[in-house]
């Protein structure tokens, strides 16, 4: 019973210390992210660099995808209001299901498992770099360089997605309903503005943001977290399920709010 509970505590404290690893790194990226030192000429181009392949490359056809999807599950919402006589509400239920939570998720979860869960060489050997006691001038330095434009490339990665792909399912939803005219173009921003009041927006775009966040933050610091530990490279699980815990709790929160 005591090696147990030995076994629990030891699992408790382990669990606390890397949470707390994380909650340090994102302070650090966070910190570094929001001086003006770090946006040097050098910086700037490197981060032009990841922004670049994290958001543009995939941009057109992860669009494309969302629009595709988007557009069938607003076909089936419309149909199936329509057969029991609720059209009054279609409306509103795709913009609140489809683009204050569908699209913010998906969003996050295609960035994570594109960018997000990946153990990289580069990212390892940064992680001596991270330890408070070793913060020389020339690993702060480094880490402006190497880290903070791969952080800041997933964040921005995860916010252009969700706002661009959501302007458009609300554009496919007024087509869905009432084609190519404008005769129904006051009624539906009327209903868009009934479902994005001021505490709604609000809402939504902070969520965005700690989605963004999460993605950018959470997965890097569970690599560096196991390259510090000599924990083998492949075993990226443990980082996965952190991320999806925090996805699900700002997810559950931002409903909690909401609805409750």
């Amino acid at each position: 019973m005591m090696k147990i509970a030995n076994t629990w505590g030891h699992a408790v404290l382990r669990g606390a210390a890397s949470w707390w690893h994380l909650i340090h790194f994102g302070a650090l990226v966070l910190v570094m992210a929001l001086s003006p030192s770090t946006y040097n000429r050098s910086n700037r181009a490197t981060t032009s660099q990841h922004i670049y392949a994290s958001t543009w490359q995939v941009l057109p056809w992860f669009t494309a995808l969302a629009a595709l999807l988007s557009l069938v599950l607003i076909r089936i919402v419309v149909v199936t209001a329509l057969s029991y006589g609720l059209s009054q509400y279609a409306l509103q239920m795709v913009v609140r299901v489809l683009v204050l939570e569908l699209i913010p998720l998906s969003a996050a979860l295609f960035v994570a498992l594109r960018a997000g869960l990946t153990f990289t060489p580069v990212v390892a050997s940064l992680a001596p770099s991270t330890q408070p006691t070793q913060m020389s001038r020339p690993s702060i330095d480094r880490l402006r360089h190497e880290l903070v434009p791969r952080v800041m490339a997933s964040a921005f990665a995860v916010v252009t997605l969700a706002l661009l792909n959501s302007v458009i399912a609300l554009v496919l939803a007024y087509l869905t309903v009432y084609g190519l005219t404008l005769w129904g173009l006051p009624g539906y921003t009327r209903t868009v503005g009934q479902v994005f009041d001021l505490a709604v927006t609000l809402g939504f775009v902070l969520k965005t943001l700690l989605f963004s966040l999460a993605v950018a933050v959470v997965p890097m610091a569970a690599n560096l977290e196991a390259a510090q530990q000599n924990v083998s490279a492949n075993s990226v699980q443990p980082g996965a399920v952190r991320l999806f815990l925090v996805l699900l709790l700002i997810e559950a929160a931002s409903l909690v709010v909401k609805y409750i």
